[in-house]
């Protein structure tokens, strides 16, 4: 999979996204775009948008998008808090469709 990552995520997670072709908002040139032309941006070029803005589904027409959309729910964006996260983030990227919106987040130890 593409995947674009948004500008509140660290370039590192990247990194840990094995089997897949990871890009950071910035790298792109198109820092400081803004959500709506982001995503349509994205679009061309990627095959999912990857980001911690919980209330992007609430900010966008996602039906109009051909891309699915990853939030990240963490503590925090540093990688630290992130890296737990990545055996979740690796399972939905495998298996997130075109136009749906996942969440990924961090599970109590026991929950299934």
């Amino acid at each position: 999979m593409r995947i674009l990552l948004d500008e509140d995520l660290p370039r590192s997670l990247g990194k840990l996204l094995t089997g897949h072709e990871p890009e950071t908002v910035p790298r792109c040139g198109w820092s400081g775009v803004k959500n709506g032309k982001l995503l349509a941006l994205a679009a061309t070029r990627f095959d999912v948008f990857l980001t911690m803005d919980q209330n992007i589904e609430f900010q966008q027409n996602l039906a109009t998008l051909p891309i699915a959309i990853l939030v990240v729910e963490a503590v925090s964006n540093r990688i630290e808090h992130l890296h737990p996260l990545v055996p979740e983030i690796l399972r939905e990227l495998n298996h997130i469709p075109p136009k749906s919106l996942r969440r990924v987040k961090r599970r109590p130890p026991g929950d299934a």
